[in-house]
């Protein structure tokens, strides 16, 4: 089996939370890593530091996923980093991360709020993946990052989690036109996690702690640390065999 020696990983978001614990777990199966943040450099910087730590290089880099029209110079600054940082010229997985939470009931949500989270979560994985495929090895791999919201519902969820059944949709269309080149395309879809996403109301909000705990399986709600390695699995050639596949990540919610 090919080593994942000197491979590299570009994750979006991964200066915090989900992205954060996805950067380290790659690093940790021997991937080297860039990551992008949004505003907090200090956090992405930190990240940075801390792949260093385990021996492998790691460089972030700024992306505002919500502006398409800036995917053309970020490409441009992934081909220095390779060249700078790294000593080659392409990556041998994306991991389309970067997102933000929105709660708002169906009735209220307003057109402005719903462009938002299309051009976020819909928009970017689209178009930065397409910008990206040039600098993509053949036989690499793409993950997607959906949300348990895609196959179950809560009311408040209604534009972000149809979002992400549109990145289930791509995610097999991906996968069915790049399999010519051997890329395989994965969604990981996780359940409710205790981090800052959405304000930190599943860490916070202890009655919605406690919900969500009562109806999963194995009687708890999720952590960064539960998501990230299945991530750097599905990056692996542990995972060379596995494509088109969602895969929750969610403790067992509403079997």
């Amino acid at each position: 089996m090919a080593s994942t020696k000197n491979k590299i990983a570009l994750v979006t978001g991964g200066s915090r939370g989900l992205g954060k614990d996805m950067a380290l777990q790659l690093a940790a199966k021997g991937f080297d890593v860039i990551l992008t943040y949004h505003s907090r450099k200090d956090e992405a910087d930190h990240v940075v530091n801390q792949i260093k730590t385990q021996n492998r290089k790691a460089h972030a880099l700024q992306l505002d996923v919500a502006l398409t029209q800036t995917f053309d110079s970020f490409v441009t600054n992934v081909q220095s980093a390779l060249k700078n940082n790294f000593g080659t010229d392409k990556i041998n997985a994306l991991v389309n991360n970067a997102g933000v939470g929105t709660h708002m009931s169906f009735t209220d949500t307003t057109p402005e709020q719903f462009d938002n989270m299309v051009n976020i979560h819909l928009k970017a994985p689209y178009f930065l993946t397409q910008k990206l495929l040039p600098l993509l090895n053949d036989g690499g791999s793409i993950v997607n990052i959906s949300s348990g919201l895609a196959r179950f519902s809560f009311p408040g969820y209604s534009a972000y989690g149809t979002m992400k059944g549109a990145v289930e949709t791509l995610t097999k269309y991906q996968a069915k036109e790049l399999g010519a080149r051997k890329i395989r395309v994965n969604v990981v879809a996780p359940g409710a996690i205790e981090t800052d996403f959405g304000g930190g109301a599943v860490r916070d909000n202890k009655d919605l702690n406690n919900m969500i705990t009562s109806l999963t399986a194995l009687g708890r709600v999720g952590v960064a640390d539960d998501v990230g390695g299945v991530v750097a699995f599905l990056c692996s050639d542990d995972a060379k065999w596995v494509n088109a596949q969602r895969i929750e990540v969610a403790g067992g919610i509403f079997i």
